[in-house]
């Protein structure tokens, strides 16, 4: 990916030194690594936001709570943060010209990076979480290590699927500004957890899609893509899908605990937003076929 030089966005929060270790305090007590992993995988299998669920654990009734100092920019000097601040510079350009076409404002979301664990607007964030989206604070959280839990562990390595990732979590914040988010939300509690888990994965997969807008207006702008590139984003979305997720993990699969969708799916409507660059077409909520 071509972004060496490119403008660098003025959005990006560096938390990293009041990063958390193994565990995080919770009210009286702690939870370790063994907890939030626990949370993690029921948060998955269940469709339930991780973040409750360590509430839980913790006996307490509300979010997780950590203490960290207020964020800062990252040093000019970090590699990786300037890569991850260059494609949010991306991302504004590209959202904000299609907000701008509809007639609209496009609002820039916040990219927080931190360590270990952080507090959001949505709880207490956990780097095992992998990078998530708060609606509530309109920030992208990620621990840049993730990467390297990409690359090596997941099987996806290459710096444009790394540019997905923040774009995939960049497509969520779009949502909320469509009120497509609060839609979502308040339609949770009419619905059994199996129907909550299906309409989640339209969400994700519409978020893959906005990625893919992305890509593509973003190519046609500035000519970023370099060639192995799109070969990246494509293994990225095939080795975070739902099927091969939790065949890898347990052999087998459950179709109704998939709330992202599975690989050919995250593939399909990614590629269908790298051609097309239309955001109508990403209309995954109204979509027969998936």
């Amino acid at each position: 990916m071509k972004w060496e030089g490119n403008r660098e966005s003025e959005n990006v929060e560096d938390g990293r030194a009041s990063g958390g270790g193994g565990g995080f305090r919770l009210g009286g007590g702690s939870l370790g690594i063994g907890s939030i992993v626990i949370a993690v995988v029921a948060g998955w299998i269940f469709g339930i936001n991780p973040l409750t669920i360590l509430g839980i654990m913790s006996g307490g009734g509300g979010a997780p709570q950590t203490q960290q100092a207020p964020a800062h920019k990252p040093p000019k000097d970090d590699q990786m943060a300037r890569f991850v601040s260059v494609v949010l510079a991306d991302t504004e350009d590209v959202w904000r010209a299609k907000f701008r076409e509809a007639g609209g404002t496009y609002r820039e979301p916040k990219l927080h990076l931190f360590r270990g664990s952080t507090q959001t607007g949505c709880g207490a964030g956990q780097s095992a979480m992998g990078p998530f989206y708060c609606p509530a604070d309109e920030k992208v959280y990620i621990d840049l290590n993730f990467y390297e839990t990409m690359r090596t562990r997941l099987g996806a390595p290459g710096d444009f699927a790394q540019a997905y990732v923040i774009a995939h979590e960049v497509g969520h914040h779009v949502q909320k500004l469509m009120g497509i988010t609060d839609k979502a939300d308040s339609m949770r509690r009419r619905m059994s957890e199996t129907q909550y888990n299906a309409m989640s994965v339209r969400i994700e997969l519409q978020a893959d899609c906005f990625a893919g807008v992305w890509a593509h207006d973003a190519q046609a702008a500035r000519q970023v893509l370099e060639q192995g590139d799109v070969e990246e984003a494509l293994n990225a979305a095939t080795q975070i899908g739902d099927d091969t997720l939790q065949r890898k993990a347990r052999g087998t699969i459950q179709p109704e605990t998939f709330t992202h969708g599975t690989s050919a799916q995250r593939v399909s409507w990614f590629k269908r937003g790298l051609q097309t660059g239309s955001v109508p077409q990403c209309d995954t909520l109204q979509s027969r076929e998936l």
